[in-house]
C-alpha cells in the first residue's frame, strides 16, 4: 500500500464520492502497486507436487520448508547415486565385454554387490516409501514400478553373485535409480514453491489501535480490543477493525478491499472495514466485528477454502506407469509360467522374468514429463510468465473463457485528460487554474490533470487559502478570485448552471468530468478517462481467433465497463460486482460448463483467482493476488494470457509425444524380452534392452528441448 500512505496531507479532494457512485465513475488508485520488486515474486511460487504430493516420505509436502528440504534431499541422493554408479559400471562384466576390456579380479562382484546395496538402501529409499504409499492407496504407479524393478533386479543380481548362474543387473539398477532421482529432482525444482497468501492478507491489518478511554487515548494491541470499544482513527491511518463511525466524517480509501478506486465518504453511523485507509478526517469507530467475523478474515477464509478445494489432476505419467505396472506383472508371470512349462532352466526363466520387469520400468518415462516441465518453466520465465502451480498451468490448454478484471489489467489504472473545454476564458488559463488547484492533491484525477498541464508546458501559479472539502472538491484563491474544482453533482446541488447534456454524453462515454468554477460560474470542464492498454486490443483479438470467450468482470459502473467492453470487442461484460461476488460469478460460469481463467491484480480479485480453473495475477498487482494466482505475468501485458495458453498447449503436446516415445519402446520391448520370438532366434538380451532404453531417454530429452510457444 506504500504509494497510498503518502500522508494525505494534501487531503484528497473528493469529487463528491456520491456522484461517482451515482455515475460511479471509477477513479483508480492504480491498485496499490505493492508488489515488492518483481523478482521477488518468483520466490512466491505455489507448491504443487509430483505424485499427488502424498507420496514423498509422508511429508505431505505442504510447507515451503519441507519442500525445499525435499528438493535438497533428492539432489543429494542423486549425486551419491551417481558417485556409486560409476564404479558399478566399470566393474560390470557385461560393460567390460562390450568395451572389449578385462578388468576382472577376485571378488570384484562382491564389491559391486556392496556398492549396489548402499545404492539401493540409501538412494532407492524415496522410491520404496513412495511405493508403500501408493500401494496403501491401492493405486500403484511410477513409484511402485520403480521399486519393483529395483527390488527384483537387486535380489536376482545378488543371487547371481553368490550362487545363481546368470548375468547380474547391478549396473542397470544403478542407472535406473540415478536417472529416476534426476527426473524427480528436476520436476520438484521446477515446481518449487510455498504459498503464503494468507500472511500477506493479514499484513494489511494494523497491529496497534488507539483506544479511547474517557478523555484519554491509549495505544493498545488490536488483539486486546473488545466489541463495542471505541477507537480513534487518525487521518492517513489504517482502520484497525470493522466498526461503525460514532464521531467525525472522513473519506476512506477502500480500494484494497473493494477495488472501488474512488475514496468513499463516510459519516456517523456508517460502517468502516478493517484494513482500509482513512483519508483526511479523524474518526472514532465503535467496534462491531472482531477476529474471524471481520470482512478481511472472511476474504482470507474464502481464499483458503478455494485453495483447499483444488482438484489434483492425476499426472499422465502416473497413469501410464500404473498400466505399465500391471502389464509388467502380467507379462512377468506369463513369461515365468510359459518357460517353466517349456522346460527351460531356472536360470533362463529367472533371467527372462527379470529382463521383462526391468524393461517395463521406463527410464524415459521418468524423464518424459520432468524434462518438458523444466523446459516449459524456463521458456515461461523468459517470457515473463511465472508458473506457481504446475497442475493448473498444464490444464490451461483447456481454458475456453478468460475473465479479465478491468482496472490495471485491461486499462492502465491511471487517469488521463481526454479533452477539456474553456468557457469565456482562454484554454491555457483554464488549464493553469486547474493545475494550480490540483497540484495540492494526490487524488488520481488530480494527478491526471497535473500530468496534462505538464505535457502542455503550463506553469502553475500560487494558490492562497487552499482547502479540500470532503465530498465536494477543492478550492483556493488565485489572484484574488475564488476558484474551485468540483463534480457535476455539486453543481446540481448548488443550482449552478452548466451544460448538463454535454456532461451526460461524456458520462455515457465512461468519462469522469470535473468542472472549474470562478466564484460561482463554470469556466472550464475536464473529461478524464482511464486509458485502455494497447496490448489489450491484441489480446482480445487473439483469444477470439483461438475460439476463447472473453468476459469483463469489474466492480466499476455499467457505463464505464460497457464502454471498455465495446471498444475491445469483449464477449460479455459483468459490472458493478462487489468483491465477494466476483468469486460467485466465476463459480456460475464454471457451473455453466465453462473452463474459466481469471486475470486480475487486486486483493479483491484474490477469491476469484482462487475460484477460477486458472488464476492469473497481472503484473505489479498486490501480494495477495500474486499469492492466490497459479501464474503471475511479470509484465502487465494482457496479451501474455494468450502466450500462456499457447505454451500450455505446446507443453501438453510435447508431454504426450514423450510419453508415447517412452512407453512405445517398452511395449515393443516387453514381448521380445519375454522371449516371444525366441523360436525365430530373436531374444532381447538385457544388454540390448539397456541400450534401447538409453536411446529412448535421449530421444525424449531432445524432444523436450524442442518445445516452443507457438
Amino acid at each position: 500500500m506504500k504509494n497510498k500512505e503518502v500522508k494525505h496531507n494534501h487531503h484528497e479532494h473528493q469529487h463528491d464520492a456520491h456522484n461517482h457512485q451515482s455515475h460511479n465513475h471509477e477513479i483508480h488508485h492504480d491498485h496499490d502497486h505493492d508488489c515488492k520488486n518483481k523478482n521477488e515474486v518468483s520466490s512466491h511460487h505455489h507448491h504443487e507436487h509430483h505424485h499427488d504430493a502424498h507420496n514423498h516420505h509422508g511429508h505431505h509436502g505442504h510447507h515451503g520448508h519441507d519442500h525445499s528440504h525435499m528438493v535438497t534431499d533428492y539432489k543429494n541422493r542423486f549425486w551419491i547415486s551417481l558417485i556409486l554408479t560409476i564404479p558399478i559400471l566399470i566393474l560390470s562384466p557385461m560393460i567390460q565385454e562390450w568395451l572389449n576390456v578385462d578388468l576382472r579380479f577376485a571378488y570384484d562382484q562382491v564389491i559391486v554387490f556392496a556398492l549396489s546395496t548402499i545404492l539401493v538402501i540409501y538412494c532407492g529409499k524415496p522410491f520404496f516409501t513412495g511405493a508403500w504409499d501408493e500401494l496403501k492407496q491401492k493405486s500403484p504407479s511410477m513409484m511402485s514400478l520403480i521399486a519393483m524393478a529395483v527390488l527384483i533386479s537387486y535380489l536376482y543380481s545378488s543371487a547371481t553373485v553368490f550362487w545363481l548362474d546368470g548375468h547380474d543387473f547391478f549396473w542397470e539398477l544403478a542407472t535406473l535409480i540415478a536417472i529416476m532421482l534426476l527426473g524427480h529432482y528436476l520436476e520438484m525444482k521446477s515446481s518449487m514453491a510455498a504459498s503464503s497468501a494468507l500472511t500477506s492478507l493479514t499484513k494489511l491489518m494494523p497491529s496497534q489501535a488507539n483506544l479511547v478511554v474517557g478523555n484519554e487515548i491509549k495505544e493498545v494491541s488490536v488483539s486486546d480490543l473488545k466489541l463495542a470499544d471505541i477507537v480513534l482513527v487518525r487521518p492517513g491511518d489504517k482502520v484497525p477493525v470493522d466498526g461503525i463511525i460514532v464521531d467525525g466524517t472522513s473519506t476512506l480509501d477502500e480500494s484494497m478491499i473493494t477495488g472501488e478506486s474512488v475514496p468513499v465518504k463516510k459519516e456517523i453511523d456508517e460502517e468502516v472495514i478493517g484494513g482500509t485507509i482513512n483519508g483526511d478526517g479523524a474518526i472514532k469507530v465503535r467496534i462491531t466485528k472482531l477476529g474471524s467475523d471481520s470482512y478481511l478474515q472472511q476474504v482470507i477464509a474464502l481464499v483458503e477454502s478455494a485453495q483447499k478445494n483444488r482438484s489434483k489432476t492425476q499426472r499422465l505419467a502416473d497413469t501410464f506407469a500404473k498400466y505399465l505396472f500391471y502389464l509388467s506383472i502380467v507379462f512377468a508371470t506369463g513369461t515365468a509360467i510359459y518357460w517353466s512349462l517349456a522346460g527351460a532352466t531356472t536360470e533362463f526363466v529367472l533371467e527372462r522374468v527379470v529382463t521383462v520387469i526391468i524393461i517395463a520400468c521406463p527410464h524415459a518415462l521418468g524423464l518424459a514429463i520432468p524434462l518438458v516441465t523444466s523446459v516449459s518453466t524456463s521458456i515461461a520465465a523468459k517470457n515473463g510468465l511465472l508458473i506457481k502451480n504446475r497442475n493448473r498451468f498444464e490444464l490451461a490448454r483447456k481454458i475456453d473463457t478468460v475473465v479479465f478484471d478491468k482496472t490495471g489489467t485491461l486499462t492502465e489504472g491511471k487517469f488521463f485528460v481526454h479533452h477539456m473545454h474553456a468557457y469565456g476564458i482562454k484554454e491555457a488559463e483554464a488549464i493553469q487554474i486547474a493545475y494550480s488547484l490540483e497540484k495540492n492533491s494526490n487524488h488520481p484525477i488530480a494527478k491526471g490533470i497535473v500530468t496534462y498541464a505538464k505535457e502542455k508546458n503550463i506553469e502553475s501559479v500560487n494558490v492562497k487559502d487552499f482547502i479540500n472539502i470532503p465530498g465536494v472538491g477543492i478550492e483556493g484563491i488565485i489572484n484574488g478570485k475564488k476558484y474551485a474544482a468540483v463534480s457535476p453533482a455539486y453543481l446540481k446541488k448548488q443550482g449552478i448552471e452548466f451544460d448538463e447534456a454535454h456532461g451526460d454524453i461524456m458520462s455515457q462515454n465512461g468519462q469522469t468530468v470535473i468542472y472549474i468554477l470562478e466564484e460561482e460560474a463554470v469556466v472550464a470542464s475536464f473529461a478524464l478517462e482511464d486509458r485502455i492498454k494497447q496490448d489489450a486490443y491484441q489480446a482480445i483479438k487473439n483469444l477470439k481467433e483461438m475460439g476463447i470467450r472473453s468476459v469483463l468482470l469489474t466492480g466499476d459502473n455499467k457505463i464505464v465497463a460497457q464502454n471498455v467492453g465495446r471498444k475491445l470487442g469483449i464477449d460479455e461484460v459483468i459490472a458493478e460486482v462487489l468483491p465477494h461476488q466476483k468469486s460467485e460469478k466465476i463459480a456460475n460460469l464454471k457451473k455453466q460448463g465453462y473452463n474459466v481463467a481469471m486475470a486480475g491484480d487486486g486483493i479483491n480479485d484474490a477469491p476469484a483467482l482462487a475460484e477460477s480453473s486458472l488464476g492469473i495475477a497481472i503484473g505489479a498487482g498486490t501480494d495477495v493476488a500474486m499469492e492466490t494466482a497459479d501464474i503471475i505475468l511479470v509484465k502487465s501485458n494482457p496479451n501474455d494470457v494468450v502466450s500462456l495458453i499457447k505454451l500450455s498447449k505446446a507443453t501438453y503436446r510435447k508431454m504426450i509425444q514423450n510419453l508415447l516415445w517412452a512407453t512405445g519402446y517398452n511395449l515393443i520391448a516387453l514381448p521380445l524380452a519375454a522371449g516371444v520370438l525366441y523360436g525365430q532366434g530373436i531374444l532381447l538380451v538385457p544388454a540390448v534392452g539397456a541400450v534401447l532404453m538409453s536411446l529412448s531417454s535421449i530421444i525424449v530429452a531432445i524432444n523436450a528441448k524442442l518445445l516452443r510457444i507457438k
